[in-house]
């Protein structure tokens, strides 16, 4: 198989975000499943930061991991990968000097975009885990990722969570990133399509929607009217890969109790701790979720 430049792929990501179509990520978190996806015809993949959490340290989405284990985890997929790939930035592990720092390397790594978001990361003491950052301090961050990027191909998407503000302030803010230089505009929490058309129309940048596969925006062709070129709709490849080794290995021991009926997300939950890491925040930081 000819491999294909990071530069290249980047400019199919652009080309993709350029036409009047919808599609949705497939979920990439190694080298194996890179290939795989780029195989079965994806035309884009994402590497969650939630994902690596779980890929590279068996621990939930509380920003524990570093940008160093973050970027070696994309540095393998962008090895081998024929196809574009997003990178789950999070907050861009830091303050606007960080992001600048998480741009170099993620390009390095061969990404072809990029989502920074204004979710107030890590979680704050006395803070709800669901704060955001202030409209400025977003702005700041947009620009200095656009300021680091060597390669103009790269994108980078500003990402925030339109399930927490009031519809008037989430487009307020993401019309601010979208003057900031931002080349597309991601949302998480977005509720239904009369929500979604609100904030929409504002807009004229490309439109990411993280969704986890809500019903009510289950529609490509009417999301791809309104802008909207990407979805997430969550990271089933994956979670499937940790039933898969469950029962693999369950099997190899001959075991038959009733533990075999355990869901994939039930076996997240039991092998990542979610309650200990709730509990030590709540405890130590007293973030309320």
């Amino acid at each position: 198989m000819p491999k294909i430049s990071h530069s290249a792929l980047r400019r199919n990501f652009r080309n993709l975000l350029a036409q009047p179509i919808c599609v949705e990520t497939a979920s990439v978190f190694d080298p194996m499943s890179a290939r795989i996806a780029a195989d079965l015809g994806f035309e884009v993949g994402i590497l969650g930061g939630s994902v690596a959490s779980l890929q590279v340290l068996a621990a939930p989405d509380f920003a524990l991991i570093t940008l160093s284990e973050f970027v070696e985890q994309a540095t393998r997929i962008g090895r081998v990968a024929q196809l574009p790939f997003i990178a789950d930035a999070d907050h861009g592990y830091g303050n606007a000097l960080n992001v600048m720092r998480t741009v170099e390397e993620l390009e390095r790594a061969g990404v072809a975009a990029l989502t920074i978001e204004d979710t107030l990361l890590p979680a704050q003491f006395g803070r709800k885990s669901t704060d955001l950052i202030s409209v400025e301090e977003g702005i700041g961050k947009v620009k200095a990722a656009l300021e680091a990027r060597v390669d103009p191909e790269l994108s980078i998407i500003a990402r925030t969570n339109a399930g927490v503000l009031p519809t008037a302030d989430v487009i307020a803010r993401t019309q601010a990133y979208e003057k900031a230089g931002a080349d597309g505009i991601c949302m998480v929490g977005v509720k239904d399509f009369e929500h979604l058309e609100q904030i929409a129309q504002n807009l004229t940048v490309p439109l990411m929607l993280v969704t986890y596969g809500n019903p009510k925006l289950n529609d490509s062709e009417r999301l791809a009217s309104l802008g909207v070129r990407i979805v997430v709709a969550g990271h089933g490849a994956y979670f499937a890969s940790i039933k898969a080794t469950y029962d693999s290995l369950r099997a190899q021991r001959k075991l038959t109790h009733s533990t075999s009926n355990l869901s994939a997300t039930e076996l997240t939950h039991t092998y990542t701790l979610p309650e200990s890491y709730v509990a030590w925040a709540e405890e130590f930081m007293d973030v309320k979720e």
